[in-house]
């Protein structure tokens, strides 16, 4: 089965959980567009969506969901998003897209908390893939000495800026046996942003994707 069929039959799955008239947060990622498409066939009648990226707010208008602030919302109900990497306490490295930090935020507002991935993302320990670290630009270099500081080889991602127009420090070969510890070191460097270890608020329940079918972690 190709990745991009583990993909729908994840997003399939994970419409299981989503009702009509919810407020829905709605993360960034293939895996995610392929939930939005599912979304947008099945049915379901949202009152409305909170989207953690412009990319996103534009593929959920075009299927017809009201994509609202999250201030006027409140708390939602339930998130919807994917990872890059997770290990088996549900715990996250997010970011490649680079809509980290408003998936952080709608994380962090809603009651639960599913991610939906393939089998390729499990790992044992993170930290294969980089860490992505959004930064405010006047910090980026006093950030990368800091993270080299903690062991990490931070790199610039070249010609890009987050939708809230910072930079993104991709870090290889940071120590993550703790990566609790290691989020909470790194969002205290001044001009951090946040990091995209979802360590203190791990997703709720893994929905992931194999050739024999869907995985509920």
């Amino acid at each position: 089965m190709s990745q991009q069929r583990l993909k729908i039959e994840v997003a399939r799955a994970a419409l299981k959980h989503v009702e009509d008239g919810m407020l829905l947060g709605v993360g960034t990622g293939s895996t995610v567009n392929a939930f939005i498409d599912e979304l947008g066939a099945s049915g379901i009648r949202l009152e409305g969506a909170v989207s953690s990226s412009d990319a996103t707010t534009e593929k959920l208008k075009a299927i017809g969901v009201d994509v609202l602030d999250l201030n006027r919302t409140g708390d939602l109900a339930l998130y919807i998003d994917g990872a890059d990497e997770f290990d088996a306490h549900r715990r996250l490295i997010k970011g490649g897209g680079g809509a980290l930090t408003r998936e952080k935020i709608i994380a962090g507002a809603s009651k639960r908390f599913i991610c939906i991935v393939d089998e390729s993302k499990r790992v044992n320990i993170l930290g294969e893939f980089p860490l992505p670290v959004e930064v405010i630009p006047m910090a980026r270099s006093l950030v990368a000495r800091k993270l080299t500081g903690l062991g990490g080889q931070p790199e610039l991602r070249e010609d890009f800026t987050t939708d809230n127009g910072n930079l993104i420090l991709d870090v290889r070969n940071l120590d993550l046996v703790d990566p609790v510890s290691m989020e909470t070191k790194i969002n205290q460097i001044p001009g951090v942003v946040t990091c995209g270890l979802f360590a203190h608020r791990p997703a709720d329940v893994v929905l992931m994707a194999t050739e024999s079918g869907i995985e509920t972690i």
